[in-house]
């Protein structure tokens, strides 16, 4: 198996996916993708990282990050992904009672690893973000990117807040 690799020593933006385990639909309530936001946005903080962009949708979160300094992706991806797996089960558990009981919540939030790749040009970060903000459209979920409240394409479109602050690489 070719194992593809994320160089992260040169400054370069990271586009990263990450699928629920199982592609259940643990981001279906607001409650959920708020909860995502919330880490994504303190994990950047942490870490002096930037959100060129994001898309939260039921089953799986795409975002372009980057960090002014290196070796930084690794760490980002692992704590958001732990930060989250906590404080969503935890909604799940106290709050969405109903759909705790579909779902086996013994079983992993994520699945494992996640997709990240290094964005080397400003026009393949573009294409990946358009790419990214037309998934709730391709579901099904709205007919504009900017319709979304869970992605920034609204940010880009209108200029107003998104609660995840967004600006591109230096």
């Amino acid at each position: 198996m070719v194992r593809k690799r994320t160089f992260d020593r040169e400054g370069h933006a990271h586009f990263v996916t990450f699928s629920c385990d199982r592609r259940h639909r643990l981001l279906d309530h607001d409650r959920a993708k708020q909860v995502v936001l919330g880490v994504l946005n303190s994990q950047l903080s942490r870490q002096d990282g930037r959100c060129v962009g994001f898309v939260v949708v039921p089953d799986h979160v795409h975002a372009i990050v980057w960090f002014p300094r290196p070796d930084q992706i690794s760490h980002f991806m692992t704590q958001w992904k732990q930060r989250r797996s906590v404080q969503i089960r935890r909604l799940v558990r106290c709050c969405l009672l109903g759909y705790a009981g579909t779902i086996d919540l013994t079983q992993p939030v994520w699945q494992a690893g996640s997709n990240e790749f290094n964005l080397f040009t400003e026009r393949k970060t573009e294409e990946k973000l358009i790419s990214m903000h037309l998934n709730p459209v391709r579901a099904g979920l709205v007919e504009r990117p900017c319709d979304w409240p869970w992605s920034s394409a609204r940010s880009y479109e209108t200029g107003r807040s998104v609660g995840v602050p967004v600006a591109w690489p230096c």
